[in-house]
């Protein structure tokens, strides 16, 4: 996985140093963004009070491991009814939430997908070549985070009862660490019912697999040639294979809707770079039209 890695960071430093957070200006066109600073947030962690050494660099925790943001995105439209329905989202290496925003059309298509839910992006390393995911790799790590959420919201009026409904946890690259802790011992594995991994299969790959199996989770899995992930993505269609478990694999460009909606173990190749798979073909979009939650009206 570092190794894979090493191909992007080249572009992902350019594109870095021309991201402006004056993005920000474009939010009101599909909804509201809260941006929260919580104790549970992913960071600062004590695992990485020092910062994180990679490839011979020192990555100092000042810079890389402290802002504890949580940007809340609430699509135009959303209805808060019952109990709410959340998607999690994080970022890869060399990002953070604005950049990842950006560049990736995040929030754009999350509107466009016309679900009533609520986005919750966490900052994770900060521009940093790491997958850690701090505080939502600890025990019930996840649970203390939607607590202090769903608390924050009431508080603000946006949502009228702190009831969780579903929850589907999404990322690209590196994040495929954190979100496998979290499926293992977050604290709120019974209410996640869905996974979205942007060419971020790299390992960790027995955490998923439990919570597929005993939670008769719905997991769709993109990945590319060179991204990092081929070997781990086709290993475990031949295990599933062997177990005699139900799954689809299928071109990137051959998927149907139907077919994203109906299969609950979805394995896409795609020909597109490791970091085009979100956004190009707006498949951040489809996978969220896919899912579980229900229509805006």
């Amino acid at each position: 996985m570092i190794s894979s890695n090493k191909l992007f960071v080249a572009s992902a430093v350019i594109f870095l140093t021309i991201v402006s957070n004056c993005f920000a200006q474009d939010y009101p066109k599909y909804g509201e963004v809260i941006k929260l600073h919580l104790s549970s947030a992913p960071f600062p962690h004590p695992n990485r009070a020092e910062g994180h050494t990679y490839d011979n660099k020192l990555y100092p925790a000042d810079k890389h491991y402290s802002d504890s943001t949580v940007l809340i995105f609430i699509p135009k439209g959303f209805q808060p009814k019952g109990p709410t329905d959340f998607i999690i989202y994080f970022h890869g290496w060399y990002n953070n939430i604005d950049s990842a925003c950006k560049q990736f059309n995040i929030t754009e298509q999350f509107s466009a997908s016309n679900k009533n839910a609520i986005l919750v992006f966490p900052e994770g390393p900060k521009d940093a070549p790491d997958s850690f995911g701090g505080k939502l790799e600890d025990e019930n790590g996840f649970a203390n985070l939607m607590k202090e959420i769903v608390e924050n919201l009431v508080i603000q009026k946006k949502i009228k009862e702190q009831e969780i409904g579903n929850i589907i946890l999404a990322g690209h690259s590196g994040a495929y660490h954190a979100i496998s802790f979290m499926l293992l011992r977050g604290g709120l594995t019974e209410k996640i019912k869905e996974v979205f991994l942007f060419d971020a299969l790299y390992g960790q790959t027995e955490k998923y697999v439990y919570w597929l199996t005993k939670y008769n989770g719905k997991l769709i899995n993109i990945y590319t040639k060179d991204g990092g992930t081929k070997w781990e993505s086709e290993n475990l269609i031949e295990d599933l294979k062997g177990w005699g478990i139900p799954f689809i694999a299928k071109d990137e460009v051959e998927i149907t809707a139907d077919e994203l909606k109906n299969n609950k173990l979805i394995f896409l190749y795609s020909q597109l770079g490791h970091n085009d798979v979100i956004s190009k073909n707006k498949n951040w979009m489809k996978f969220l039209q896919s899912s579980c939650f229900s229509d805006l009206k």
